[in-house]
């Protein structure tokens, strides 16, 4: 067992680690003494795997520890185990939820319980190869179609622990083939599973043991979680967010319906002021039933806000995601017309974007900064005249040094300056329509100044090609006809009319023709480095 999992459980009160028997593990679960927390997810493994793990146990391989939380509050809501529908547990008596081995659990269970009837009739059952050779290696359980199997020569595993479909299904075997499936059933009989139990009522601490568990593994699923404990029934929010998510696509942010957990953080933000894990898990359905109204029409507005004044079309574009909570709780009502804010606080809104984009605000200690600014916005709604509170500004990225990654916060960064320059392309004159470049995300609709062929003969490192600096947009058949021309040529087949405000609208000039790529890329950078501070009003 890890040393973190040992001190996590003895600081909460953890238990010793026990061990159970497969028999004793598969009459808890029958008994619904065993459960499944809604947060949890789906049962995912396939046959093959669940095979493989049996395979284990009957190597006596250790196949890891499952990990129970025990209390006597039962959950709103839990999951099927696998494919079973578990019974109701004794009244008045703790249940055991399954934190971490919730897959090793199901398998085990699946396969040999004989009780319930699986609700899933795509179920594969697993049997013993009578003929396999038994070596570390190569396994000797394999799942099977009832057409595969060969009766006389694959024993049914499921009969292990039921005494009378275990004497009907040994009943036909060979003296040789029956004393060798007793030793495999007792193997299975010996075997041990170890276990972790601990026993709390508070859920914080139940989310930071399933999260530390998970964390190289399974990512917690906090709206799950809140789900499970503080949704009451008669208003399902999870039907609520369903719509909330058609209407975010609806804005154009189909990627954001896939964060939610940064949606989670708004509600916190709206309802508490805060975005700290433990305000997101304090949040009680009442709480978000009363404010949904709010809570919608502040991700909306927000998303409307970035589109309009900001030029950040689509989610991917977003260079820090938790800009959006912040900016959420600005716009959070229950006027149905929404926010009408002035002249001045939009200045105040574009300014704080630009600031927290390029000092990259949000890339480090989120909570405490978010928590700072709704202050300030809230502020900045109840007076236009407010002066808002930035925090000192710094470019924290070289344009020269970056290199460029369509993914990255510091390119979209880039992107979204120039877009907000409204670009042509340099040939053909086309209007980039940054809506449909940037929603497409593509790394093809941006393109090198100084082609990358033409540095390359000149034995520049790629690192130095993919600057920030050398990136504009261009059209691809803009970027076909100019291929490994240096700018010296191709500046001069631009259309001599608009050549100079092409250029400049993407920050460069026509005397860059002459200057050795080295210069240019510092040239450039200085221009990229006015823009941002100009875009931020930190002059």
């Amino acid at each position: 067992m890890p040393l973190w999992k040992k001190v996590t459980f003895a600081f909460f009160g953890g238990k010793v680690l026990s061990e159970l028997t497969i028999r004793s593990l598969i009459e808890r679960v029958a008994s619904g003494d065993i459960r499944i927390p809604a947060f949890q997810r789906d049962f995912v493994w396939d046959a093959d795997q669940i095979a493989f793990l049996i395979d284990s146990i009957y190597k006596n391989f250790p196949i890891g520890t499952i990990v129970f939380w025990q209390t006597d509050q039962r959950l709103n809501t839990e999951k099927k185990l696998g494919a079973f529908e578990l019974p109701e547990p004794k009244r008045d008596y703790p249940v055991n939820y399954v934190l971490d081995g919730q897959q090793r659990l199901t398998s085990i269970f699946s396969v040999f319980q004989t009780e319930l009837t699986p609700s899933d009739t795509e179920w594969v059952d697993i049997y013993f190869d009578l003929e396999a050779i038994n070596n570390p290696q190569d396994t000797s359980f394999f799942a099977l179609e009832s057409s595969e199997v060969d009766h006389a020569r694959h024993f049914p595993i499921k009969s292990f622990f039921d005494t009378v479909a275990y004497r009907r299904a040994t009943a036909s075997l060979t003296e040789d083939k029956a004393e060798l499936i007793d030793g495999v059933q007792a193997k299975f009989k010996e075997y041990r599973v170890q276990n972790q139990t601990f026993e709390t009522q508070d859920r914080n601490e139940v989310a930071i043991v399933f999260e530390r568990i998970n964390r190289a593994g399974t990512e917690l699923d906090l709206f799950e979680l809140l789900a499970a404990w503080s949704w009451s029934d008669d208003f399902d929010l999870i039907d609520k967010f369903r719509e909330l998510q058609d209407k975010i696509a609806d804005h154009g942010f189909e990627d954001l319906t896939e964060e939610r957990d940064l949606q989670l953080r708004t509600c916190a933000a709206v309802i508490t002021g805060e975005t700290s894990p433990n305000k997101i898990l304090d949040l009680q359905g009442e709480d978000i039933r009363s404010r949904f109204v709010e809570i919608e029409a502040g991700i909306l507005g927000a998303i409307d806000f970035l589109k309009r004044e900001l030029g950040v079309v689509h989610f991917k574009m977003l260079p820090f995601p938790g800009i959006l909570v912040p900016l959420s709780t600005f716009f959070a009502t229950k006027r149905k017309d929404g926010i009408n804010y002035s002249d001045l606080q939009r200045q105040m809104l574009v300014k704080w974007f630009w600031r927290s984009v390029f000092t990259r605000r949000f890339s480090a200690d989120v909570s405490e900064r978010q928590a700072s600014d709704i202050r300030e916005m809230k502020r900045l709604l109840d007076n236009e005249n407010h002066k808002f509170r930035f925090p000192s500004f710094e470019v924290k990225f070289d344009f020269r040094k970056t290199r460029f990654s369509i993914g990255t916060a510091n390119s979209k960064a880039l992107v979204l300056m120039l877009a907000n320059n409204n670009p042509h392309s340099f040939l053909s004159g086309a209007k980039v329509d940054a809506a449909k470049v940037l929603k497409k995300g593509s790394r093809h609709e941006f393109h090198h100044i100084f082609p990358r062929k033409y540095l390359e003969t000149l034995g520049i490192e790629p690192k130095d090609i993919n600057s920030l600096a050398n990136i504009c947009f261009l059209t691809r058949s803009d970027n076909n006809a100019i291929k490994a021309k240096s700018p010296e040529v191709y500046f001069e087949d631009m259309a001599e009319s608009t050549r100079n405000e092409y250029l400049k609208q993407a920050l460069c000039d026509y005397g860059d023709r002459n200057a050795s790529y080295e210069d240019f890329a510092n040239y450039r950078s200085e221009r990229l480095h006015s823009l941002a501070i100009r875009l931020a009003d930190a002059e």
